[in-house]
């Protein structure tokens, strides 16, 4: 899903990522392990066979399965919001992986040089600094061509080194 990050869409690109795509377990299996972990909790907690020093512990387990639930649904949904995005404007490139992780911003007249692969975007500061852009999250493959083409332009614009791995188009 794309949408524009400003109000001027042709200067600004702004594409939501899908963070389960580069996570060991998928979204749905996440989903389904907390959902069975709040069940088991909620079992533990209101059962009436409990004494009461067990129920703290019972009640602090149900509370950690809800915050859990709530990071899974925060990090793999934009129901808050777009979490997880790159973003590229005339002024700076962005990589955000979602809410509780900081953004990566890149000026780009700090860029020295970008390389582009077919599934990244590796960027050389002049500073050596290096920042990569993973794109396999880039739910479409047009997503993807759009953010390649955005930094060409970039690189024409502002005249840092852009090299391009074989099978680039």
């Amino acid at each position: 899903m794309a949408a524009s990050g400003s109000s001027s869409a042709r200067s600004s690109l702004f594409i939501q990522l899908s963070p389960s795509r580069s996570a060991k377990l998928s979204f749905t299996i996440q989903l389904t392990l907390t959902l069975l972990w709040l069940v088991w909790a909620a079992l533990l907690a209101f059962s009436d066979t409990t004494t009461t020093s067990e129920s703290y512990l019972f009640y602090a387990f149900f509370g950690l399965a809800v915050a859990f639930f709530v990071y899974v649904i925060l990090q793999n949904t934009s129901i808050f919001g777009f979490q997880s995005y790159i973003e590229v404007t005339p002024e700076y490139l962005v990589r955000k992986h979602g809410v509780f992780r900081p953004k990566h911003v890149v000026a780009i007249p700090n860029i020295k040089a970008v390389h582009i692969t077919p599934l990244a975007l590796r960027v050389t500061e002049k500073d050596e600094t290096q920042t990569y852009f993973d794109l396999k999250q880039v739910r479409k493959r047009r997503d993807q061509m759009k953010i390649k083409n955005k930094v060409r332009d970039l690189a024409a614009k502002h005249g840092f080194e852009l090299t391009e791995a074989n099978g680039n188009h």
